[in-house]
């Protein structure tokens, strides 16, 4: 007989038996009683359901009864003096045949175990084998053995119900992480090339489909999407060694498991394959539907590789092929995935970081065009983060927007920003006190009062409204209604300046400007980089601007003149650029040519400085 070991289990009865290994006390072999006759038990033993046989502590079957013989296919008086351990498969894994050999010794009380046997006639049968002692002095061991072939078909049939999805018949979620854990494990990859791959998919779409020809017809097509990935898998296997694995994980989500892939090519090779069949129409009981699929797509070595990072990486680059337009397979990029990590890091703790003081503000000198004298400034915030460094707003701003905390933020900003003006105005009361611009989101003015939030900093600050000038870009307050409009108006009657940022770059209704409560336009610096040319017209890029551009900025500076504006322009650099803004009538000028962002002790020395003394 030949098997396969499942490893011992712990000692159980056995369910129908109709005698135990405590019903039975045979004598030892050789030592039965001349002309004694057969022992009471005899008939019990050889007539019982159970296969039995009685092992001698050596190891040898001394006797077997008839179920016994009839599950092993032979005649049971020739079982004796036979090694119980190969009849029963017992020596064919070392852990077993160990547990063994200690139950004959007398170390171990009982072995339980499951083996595959096989029949001389070539059938074979699972077994629930069990080998105890005798009861009583008696010595020797009592060997049963119960055909559980029955149970164990059941238990196949369950599992597969219970692994498999039944829409479409395909291993599910359970089952696919099942298998990758499995291949992930280094006795799998050893001796292949060492790396593994996963194409994730989902259905551009699909929704619709349920929403609009309801859940049958759902059902038919994801049905029919299985059957078109295992025919993409079937045909993959036939130029690559091993088929893919093919599972839905839910929903509208499925997965391809390559397992020993030999690199990208291969997986690109799969996606596309995967794409361009699934893009076929479906013929769904008369109707055509059409779907795409959006795919990412993850290969790389399988040491140090786990199930989790594995799945969460391909469901990441899932998800930028869905943000790249969808119908569509995309492979996984480390740097765009530690930009995602760096950004999520920021998010979690972005709170917190207001309540530890991590932030600070930085201003920007914006400087009078026609006597270069400091006229007010931009606050700036940085975020001192303790791990990535010094950040510009850029990498913050929108997720506070995002998650709310741009509110506190902005309180914050403001308190600190106003605070600091003040403290200009009163450590240098010879010189024209300069304002601070504050950049205010639009989540600031629906998710929180910003008014009395601005009337309460001015009073505890000191601050006069007038030196006080907030920041809205041109998108937020171009076509403003309700709330906004009614705040952006309080603010300007309380005597603060509203003023666009950005402007230009938005659709801007200009008619609707002049209804604004909006006293400053600040141009954005696409305009003033279009000047990048001296004077005598050579090029300085070699991308030269059409003259067109100036002749735009003029128009809107005298647009912003004739509704009372006053306009700014940002990124100054040169000071062609400079002269050319204050020869079409630029008020302010904000850029590198005069300063870069500063500590506030630095714009405290500008205030003393001559004009003539600034670049």
């Amino acid at each position: 007989m030949s098997g396969t070991s499942e490893g011992p289990a712990p000692a159980a009865d056995l369910d129908g038996s109709a005698v135990t290994e405590s019903d039975v006390q045979v004598a030892p072999r050789g030592s039965e009683v001349p002309g004694a006759g057969p022992p009471p038990y005899h008939s019990a033993f050889t007539t019982a359901p159970l296969a039995m046989a009685v092992v001698d502590p050596e190891g040898l079957v001394v006797s077997a009864n008839d179920t016994f013989g009839t599950l092993l296919g032979t005649d049971p008086a020739a079982l004796a003096g036979c090694a119980a351990a190969d009849l029963v498969d017992l020596a064919s894994d070392a852990r077993t045949w160990q547990a063994y050999r200690e139950v004959l010794s007398g170390a171990q009380s009982r072995l339980r175990c499951t083996r595959r046997l096989k029949r001389p006639d070539g059938q074979s049968l699972w077994a629930q084998v069990t080998v105890a002692p005798l009861a009583g002095d008696a010595p020797g061991l009592l060997l049963s053995v119960a055909d559980i072939s029955a149970r164990r078909e059941l238990q196949a049939k369950l599992r597969h119900l219970q692994m498999h999805d039944p829409v479409t018949r395909l291993p599910n979620r359970a089952l696919f992480f099942e298998r990758l854990s499995a291949a992930l494990e280094p006795e799998s990859y050893e001796g292949g090339t060492g790396r593994i791959g996963l194409c994730h998919l989902d259905l551009d779409g699909f929704k619709a489909v349920n929403d609009t020809l309801g859940h049958r017809v759902g059902d038919r097509l994801l049905a029919g999407v299985a059957e078109r990935l295992t025919r993409c898998a079937e045909q993959a296997a036939r130029t690559r060694t091993g088929t893919p694995l093919v599972a839905r994980l839910g929903g509208d989500e499925f997965a391809l498991l390559v397992e020993d892939s030999t690199g990208t090519d291969q997986l690109a090779e799969l996606a596309e394959a995967v794409r361009g069949a699934l893009r076929e129409p479906f013929d769904l009981a008369g109707r055509r539907v059409s779907v795409t699929a959006s795919i990412g797509v993850v290969e790389r070595h399988a040491a140090g590789t786990t199930p989790t990072g594995l799945v969460q990486a391909a469901d990441t680059t899932l998800y930028w092929a869905k943000a790249d337009g969808r119908d569509r397979w995309t492979l996984f990029d480390p740097e765009r995935n530690a930009h995602r990590m760096t950004r999520q890091a920021l998010a979690s703790t972005l709170r917190a970081a207001i309540d530890r003081g991590e932030f600070a503000l930085e201003y920007q000198p914006l400087v009078g065009m026609e006597d270069g004298r400091l006229r007010g400034v931009e606050a700036l915030i940085r975020w001192n983060h303790p791990q990535f460094g010094l950040l510009a707003p850029n990498r913050f701003i929108t997720l506070a927007e995002e998650d709310g905390s741009i509110v506190p933020l902005g309180r914050w900003v403001l308190r600190t920003a106003c605070a600091q003006a003040r403290r200009w105005q009163l450590d240098h009361p010879g010189e024209p006190p300069i304002f601070v611009s504050v950049n205010v989101a639009v989540r600031q003015v629906w998710d929180s009062d910003l008014v009395a939030d601005v009337a309460r900093t001015l009073t505890e600050t000191g601050l006069a409204p007038e030196l006080l000038q907030l920041e809205l870009t041109e998108s937020a307050v171009m076509g403003s209604a309700g709330r906004p409009l009614q705040t952006l108006k309080a603010l300007s009657d309380m005597g603060v300046h509203i003023a666009i940022d950005d402007f230009g770059t938005g659709y801007s209704n200009l008619a609707y400007l002049s209804r604004l409560p909006v006293s400053v336009l600040k141009l954005d610096g696409s305009f003033v980089r279009g000047f990048q040319y001296d004077a005598r017209g050579a090029e300085r890029d070699a991308d030269r601007t059409s003259p067109a551009d100036e002749v735009i900025v003029e128009a809107m500076v005298q647009l912003a003149h004739k509704l009372g504006l006053t306009v700014t322009a940002e990124c100054v650099e040169t000071s062609d650029q400079a002269t050319r803004l204050r020869r079409i009538g630029c008020d302010t000028g904000q850029g590198w040519l005069y300063s870069r962002p500063v500590p506030p002790d630095r714009i405290s020395e500008l205030l003393v400085q001559p004009a003539a003394g600034r670049p």
